[in-house]
């Protein structure tokens, strides 16, 4: 299969020139303390609709002959796909209607609405929804759209290397989010043209390794089930296309867990100030997890569209995993003063206590003279968890976790 070539990369530089913003590039102090050498971020989170995909949505619309456009242009996605291809569609006045889960989220659902696509809710999940896409495809002629299967979404892709190597000629390593792989497939089409000795490396969640499962079978292989936070990385099946390029000039692909992929989008909150995706936030977990890498480094943040609730759980689980937050339950005495003596125990620890509740009856009370008291406090890391539980242990309590 005839891989995208530096040239068409280039091409989809000039087609979506002025369309497409060419995103900050920015040095990350403490992600090069975990590298050993400079790392810099390329903020596609910051890019129009929120995520890299209206490069390569607008670059295979741009491409279309008249009379196809004249057709619709049409597309499943669950959201930043979805935000893309109703953009680009926008911009060149062309139809665009969006099939998408039922279970979208609705700030998702409406973006796409105000960008210009016919919004149409196409089954319970993805799978179901890009079926309800096809089918519309095949009745009224309207063009598919593939999120990443495609050589103009590639090639449209691709433009993020070209703006890094432009920033960084000396560049040796790429880290970047893996789902499908149309991202990917681009970078490394793009960057292995420009610079043949550049290492690409593909970060995929875990719950969703469709990518090591292919280069190891040696062809796409379809997941039986997905489980990550990180949706839009969340492909059950790589493309023939994306396949051939991941395997001919991707140098390694490695997975990190949900957990990982909360505490680096929390990072970024912190340190950068930047607002990540879980998708987004992948191949700065992998940095986090010590990844081996050449520096200088170039560590795509693919996208930032993140529901506000979503976020509030992330944060809470990514403090919850570096010892910021810590809950726990235990029983104490059913008398006048043993809470306030629970509450002193943690004062004095230097935690402070968050959320508290208070229980006279359930399942693990033992005997009627005792309460149970659910906790959530607010510790300093790992290490001050450790004391704080080591504290308790000393005033006679049993830790117990939710």
């Amino acid at each position: 299969m005839e891989l995208v070539s530096l040239e068409q990369v280039r091409q989809a530089a000039g087609t979506i020139e002025g369309v497409a913003l060419v995103t900050p590039f920015e040095p990350s102090r403490v992600l090069s303390e975990y590298a050993g050498g400079p790392v810099y971020l390329k903020c596609e989170n910051l890019q129009r609709t929120g995520a890299f995909k209206i490069r390569g949505a607008y670059n295979r619309i741009a491409r279309l002959p008249e009379q196809e456009r004249a057709r619709g242009v049409v597309c499943a996605s669950a959201g930043n796909h979805a935000q893309g291809v109703a953009l680009a569609a926008t911009l060149l006045d062309v139809k665009a209607t969006v099939f998408m889960p039922e279970g979208a989220a609705l700030p998702k659902i409406e973006a796409t609405e105000r960008y210009g696509a016919e919004v149409r809710l196409g089954g319970a999940v993805y799978d179901e929804a890009f079926e309800s896409a096809e089918k519309f495809a095949a009745d009224t002629g309207a063009v598919m759209v593939h999120p990443f299967d495609h050589p103009d979404v590639i090639a449209g892709q691709g433009t993020v290397a070209l703006e890094i190597v432009d920033r960084l000629p000396e560049v040796k390593t790429i880290v970047v989010p893996v789902g499908g792989g149309g991202l990917i497939s681009g970078i490394a089409a793009a960057a292995k043209g420009l610079l043949p000795g550049v290492r690409i490396v593909g970060v995929e969640p875990k719950g969703a390794a469709e990518v090591s499962a292919a280069l190891s079978a040696g062809h796409p292989v379809s997941l039986p089930t997905l489980s990550t936070i990180a949706d839009g990385l969340a492909a059950k099946q790589t493309g023939e296309i994306t396949f051939a390029h991941l395997r001919e000039l991707v140098d390694d692909v490695v997975q990190v867990s949900d957990d990982e992929i909360s505490q680096a989008l929390l990072l970024m909150l912190e340190r950068a100030k930047l607002v990540v995706e879980p998708s987004g936030a992948a191949a700065v977990a992998a940095i986090m997890q010590g990844l081996e890498v050449e520096p200088p480094v170039a560590v795509v943040l693919s996208g930032g569209n993140i529901d506000p609730l979503l976020l509030l759980k992330v944060i809470r689980f990514g403090m919850g995993s570096v010892g910021r937050y810590f809950w726990f339950r235990t029983r104490v005495p059913d008398h006048p003063g043993e809470l306030h003596r629970l509450l002193g125990v943690i004062a004095d620890a230097g935690a402070n206590i968050i959320g508290i509740e208070h229980h006279r009856e359930g399942v693990r009370l033992r005997h009627l003279g005792e309460v149970e008291v659910a906790v959530q406090v607010e510790t300093r890391g790992g290490d001050h968890v450790s004391d704080l539980k080591e504290s308790l242990s000393r005033a006679g309590y049993e830790i117990e976790k939710p």
